[in-house]
């Protein structure tokens, strides 16, 4: 792993959170580092929800698959972890997995060689992924964390959550911006999606209702190259 705390620098760089005082790193693209615990995590990777909308009649482009494993081969060649948490609905439906072309298959497989790999149970993808290697959990406990695909409202400190998607809109210069976003206030994070092919849903809207401390929410918006910290008070729906 190439950040880890204190000495060496990782305090100091952009994209630093605490999560029920656990230290975690928020990469650009949309993953998640523990530096503590030589572990990423990514959330709602969706493969192969271009074959599923072409099953149903919807013709859209057969290239999420390929583009979100070029993101997470990034991710995990700079961070290089010891384990990869993928935090559900990591395949769009249970048959994501049997779908998926051989060349996509040969690719994932070669990025989990070498490190363990958890797959968390999503509402899409419940099951095991057909024909791939790596654990299957409803949620893993990571030091004072605890890592699922759904938050939990009421859920003490230190869960770590996918699903919803978030993303956060500020107004800069008199133009909204909006940008998928780690949510967090502290006591809980909720991931954005890692996928090509997902949305995001603003962290002001009533599906986060009891998630979050409103006087604590941060919204870590997704750039170019850093993660910007937007306190809750500077966020807009929509």
């Amino acid at each position: 792993m190439n950040v880890a705390p204190g000495r060496n620098g990782f305090a100091h760089r952009a994209g630093l959170i605490a999560i029920a005082g656990e230290a975690a790193l928020a990469d650009p693209r949309g993953a998640l580092v523990l530096p503590d615990h030589g572990l990423l995590v990514v959330s709602d990777l969706h493969l192969e929800k271009g074959s599923a909308a072409a099953r149903r009649g919807s013709l859209l482009p057969p290239y999420d698959t390929g583009a979100t494993l070029d993101l997470l081969a990034a991710v995990i060649a700079a961070h290089r972890p010891k384990t990869v948490v993928s935090l559900g609905d990591s395949f769009h439906d249970d048959g994501g997995a049997a779908r998926m072309p051989a060349p996509y298959r040969e690719r994932l497989a070669a990025l989990m060689a070498g490190r363990e790999w958890i797959w968390i149970a999503g509402n899409h993808d419940p099951a095991a992924p057909a024909g791939l290697p790596g654990m299957v959990a409803q949620e893993v406990a990571v030091g004072a964390l605890r890592l699922r695909h759904e938050p939990a409202p009421g859920a003490p400190p230190g869960e770590i959550a996918g699903h919803l998607h978030p993303g956060a809109t500020v107004v800069q210069r008199g133009r909204a911006v909006r940008r998928r976003c780690f949510a967090t206030d502290g006591d809980r994070l909720v991931m954005p999606a890692f996928g090509a092919f997902t949305g995001a849903l603003n962290v002001l809207d009533r599906a986060y209702d009891g998630l979050f401390c409103r006087e604590s929410l941060v919204a870590h918006m997704l750039g170019e190259a850093r993660v910007y910290a937007v306190p809750g008070h500077r966020l807009r729906r929509g």
